[in-house]
């Protein structure tokens, strides 16, 4: 989240003390980041959010909850949306700062996913001070940086290593199986088209940014199409097991167990990732909302 999300934004909008102190940090994998944005109720309707930032002298006061935050347990920062004025249209009260995950009155409360996996948490913030010079961006403007950082999150994953690295574990299933061919070859060949079609989108997002140093729209379709191709992916693996998807397991996954699964050991993953991964959906923008940018931006709709 450093290098792909909170990293670009600060080149395009923080200050200079910011960009001196962050980003030499990011590049040297010194700070782990976690994004404070969706809220109880207030998750595809961003703009609805009431984390609440007071401005006290030098420092803001922030109350409020952020749900969802993946790897805040090992987070030692955070870039949140915070509201700072009430007045006027919701987007324009929103202001983006950034805050140390050990400041007191943050608790982070762990989010045990249907797969078993801890990768998401409840994090709350009572009465927690950051310094105004944390401000990202003009007060009330978050919006325009907050948006800013999600093309990034949409379009600057490196969505087609993701993808071919699945596919990869994906075919292994298939021909430790004797299916690539007989049964599931195919699925394989359409689904490695999927994953070409990814990729010359991705290049035409970098394209974009060389150009004019924004992704665009563009990162909405890349965003949409790569989340499909990564959950068909993972359905296909779960086909390819069969009967052992339905073992739970999570002792016999965890690192450093000894427990024999049922099953052969490759097969392990195969449903926590599947179940992971239906909120590409949802995650970094519902599916629909992502529609609705294209159809208005692209499509002129």
């Amino acid at each position: 989240m450093g290098l792909d999300m909170v990293g670009p934004v600060i080149m395009g909008h923080g200050s200079a003390e910011q960009k001196a102190f962050y980003l030499p940090r990011i590049l040297a994998a010194e700070d782990r980041w976690c994004q404070g944005y969706s809220e109880p109720g207030s998750g595809s309707d961003l703009s609805s959010l009431q984390t609440r930032a007071v401005a006290d002298g030098d420092d803001y006061i922030i109350n409020g909850t952020k749900i969802w935050t993946t790897y805040a347990q090992y987070a030692n920062r955070m870039f949140c949306l915070v509201r700072t004025a009430a007045e006027g249209k919701p987007q324009a009260g929103i202001s983006f700062v950034l805050l140390e995950m050990d400041s007191p009155g943050i608790t982070v409360e762990p989010i045990i996913s249907m797969s078993g996996n801890h990768d998401i948490n409840q994090v709350s913030l009572d009465d927690v001070r950051v310094p105004r010079s944390n401000l990202v961006g003009a007060e009330n403007d978050g919006w325009s940086v907050a948006k800013n950082l999600l093309e990034f999150e949409r379009g600057g994953r490196a969505w087609g290593a993701r993808l071919r690295g699945a596919f990869a574990g994906l075919r292994e299933l298939a021909e430790a199986r004797g299916l690539a061919r007989e049964i599931f070859g195919r699925r394989l060949a359409a689904l490695e088209v999927e994953i070409r079609a990814v990729e010359i989108t991705e290049q035409r997002v970098i394209a974009e940014l060389q150009h004019t140093g924004r992704m665009g729209s563009a990162s909405s379709l890349l965003k949409l199409t790569a989340g499909d191709a990564l959950q068909a992916i993972t359905e296909c693996s779960v086909e390819v097991i069969g009967v052992h998807a339905a073992p739970h397991q999570p002792e016999a996954r965890a690192w450093g167990s000894n427990l024999a699964p049922i099953g052969r050991a490759d097969e392990l993953v195969v449903m926590g990732s599947y179940l992971d991964l239906r909120a590409r959906s949802i995650a970094g923008g519902s599916n629909e909302v992502q529609r609705n940018i294209m159809a208005k931006l692209v499509l002129g709709m």
